[in-house]
């Protein structure tokens, strides 16, 4: 399942990111991994989830390239 199919509340393990280095550098920046446990905020415009306390929003073309689980 990929970031977008989630709905706020939710809370999913990052397992990949589906992308070139450029991508995951700029994810890496805002704290997003893989391995990363995130909750979504709110799916409004951009996916804004919390990462590690920290509140990041991420373009809905990044965060269909991030494949997730939930847990």
């Amino acid at each position: 399942m990929m970031l977008t199919q989630l709905k706020p509340n939710e809370k999913a393990k990052i397992v990949a990111i589906e992308g070139g280095q450029a991508l995951r550098q700029k994810l890496a920046l805002r704290g997003v991994n893989e391995g990363t446990f995130v909750r979504i905020i709110s799916c409004q415009g951009p996916i804004t989830v919390e990462v590690d306390r920290n509140v990041v929003s991420i373009g809905r073309g990044m965060a269909s390239r991030i494949r997730v689980v939930k847990v």
